[in-house]
């Protein structure tokens, strides 16, 4: 018989003056926090999980997945294990497009709508899935899409 364990590792991203973590609730917030996470292999699709207390503090981030240049493979059990090891109250999934095109595939689309299904079962929140891409490359100029700016979440 095996035995596994599992290791849940946080990361600190970024404190306030007070060791409070920052608010993490917004899309415009997201690109801020994830500064530095996609630095590593930019070419790459990747895939994290932003674990939210009930205040939408950030707790900490997790890598789910790395892609390639096009696509990245994403599961709703992936997602949400790290979320129930950290005792997140919500959650805030991001990937990148290394084109720098932030606009949603139809992929992208039906792993958000999955996600927005799974977290009603779990009872915990998906606040939003963010998309980062380049604002020169973005026909929106913002650099970012977010699913529940647009009405999917």
């Amino acid at each position: 018989m095996k035995t596994y364990e599992i290791k849940l590792q946080y990361i600190c991203v970024s404190e306030t003056d007070y060791g409070k973590a920052p608010h993490v609730n917004r899309a415009d917030q997201v690109p801020g926090y994830m500064a530095g996470a996609f630095d590593e292999r930019p070419e790459q699709e990747s895939f994290w999980v932003i674990c939210l207390n009930r205040k939408n503090r950030a707790r900490a981030r997790h890598l789910v997945t790395l892609g390639t240049q096009t696509n990245s493979l994403v599961h709703p059990r992936e997602v949400f294990r790290p979320a129930i090891m950290s005792n997140a109250c919500a959650i805030i999934c991001v990937h990148n497009h290394p084109s720098g095109d932030p606009s949603p595939s139809a992929a992208d689309i039906q792993v958000t709508r999955q996600l927005r299904e799974a977290s009603k079962h779990v009872g915990i929140d998906l606040v939003d899935h963010v998309i980062l891409g380049d604002k020169d490359e973005d026909p929106q100029g913002l650099g970012y899409y977010s699913f529940r700016a647009a009405g999917i979440i």
